[in-house]
């Protein structure tokens, strides 16, 4: 089974660097301050809420994130409704954000997270795409080799592209690595391209440049 559908969230948000940003500096806050206060299992009371309480109750979501509520209406909503049922270092960091306007980050935040402990257990998510389905045996042979050479338990996320014919894509973080044969079509049209355009100016040069002149 691939690993895609385990840790996949919010990935087309974690695409705005600057959003992307933010959304570590309150990531990692809340790593630092969940171990300096014994907090263990941080990660657990925000999937709780982004998963089993926004994701199941939409209009609630809506009021949560939206920017025509007002700080001490979501504040409230927080007292009233969260801090019961939560610890209270989670409910401040709720609040913090409220106060900063970016509780419309939790998705992001979740997601960044997540990565982060990933991360620190020696996991990275690598991005797959390939022609048509991975088998089971080459989905155990890319594990292999990510993790001999790259030193970390790869993540796999899938996607097919049969507009690739043949071979993958890899990406790890930034790096991509293309090895499909759309690819390397692409790379012999272009040499072929460059060997003729070539070819015509050596033509021109010697037409040009006439014996005896």
């Amino acid at each position: 089974m691939s690993d895609t559908s385990t840790k996949q969230r919010s990935d087309s948000a974690l695409e705005d660097p600057g959003a992307l940003a933010v959304a570590t500096m309150y990531a990692r806050s809340y790593m630092t301050s969940a171990a300096q206060n014994g907090v263990t299992g941080p990660e657990e009371e925000l999937n709780s809420l982004m998963d089993d309480v926004l994701a199941k109750n939409p209009e609630f979501n809506s009021i949560l994130m939206s920017d025509s509520v007002g700080r001490d209406d979501k504040l409230g909503i927080v007292d009233r409704v969260i801090a019961p049922i939560s610890s209270e270092f989670f409910a401040n960091f709720l609040r913090v954000l409220i106060r900063h306007g970016r509780v419309a980050m939790l998705p992001m935040i979740q997601s960044v997270l997540g990565r982060l402990q990933e991360e620190a257990a020696g996991k990275q998510r690598v991005r797959v795409r390939t022609a048509k389905p991975l088998s089971e045996s080459s989905r155990s042979q890319i594990r292999e080799q990510l993790q001999n050479k790259m030193g970390f338990e790869p993540l796999l996320q899938e996607t097919v592209d049969a507009s690739l014919i043949g071979g993958m894509i890899l990406q790890v973080g930034d790096t991509i690595y293309d090895s499909s044969l759309r690819s390397r079509l692409k790379q012999l049209k272009s040499r072929l391209v460059e060997k003729a355009f070539n070819e015509i100016q050596s033509g021109r040069d010697r037409f040009s440049h006439p014996e005896g002149d």
